[in-house]
This record gives structure tokens, sequence and C-alpha cells, in this order.
């Protein structure tokens, strides 16, 4: 019994597989920020030509 407590308390990699995942989610995070914020950068730039296209 005390071999099988002493093997669980030294595993780490279910602690590994837990990094990966905030890792991960912290990456997807990221990158739907930056999504978001060329969105609008992309519809405001569109905005303008359509704007200026329709004032000529």
């Amino acid at each position: 019994m005390t071999n099988l407590v002493n093997r669980f308390v030294r595993c780490d990699s279910g602690a590994t597989a837990i990094e990966y995942g905030l890792i991960a989610s912290l990456i997807g995070v990221a990158i739907i920020g930056a999504t978001q914020a060329l969105g609008n950068q992309l519809n405001l730039t569109f905005n303008t030509v359509r704007d200026g296209i329709a004032n000529k």
C-alpha cells in the first residue's frame, strides 16, 4: 500500500496534461482576441473605402 501511495505522489503526468491544456487555452484566447481586432480594423478600412467611392 505504501508503494502505491508513493507512486501516486511522484506521478506528475496529470499535471503536465493540465499545463498543456492551460497553454492551449491561453493561445486560443490570444488568437480570438487578435482575430476580433483584425476584423474590426478590416471593417473600418472597408467602410472608409466604401464611403470614398460613394462620394465620387
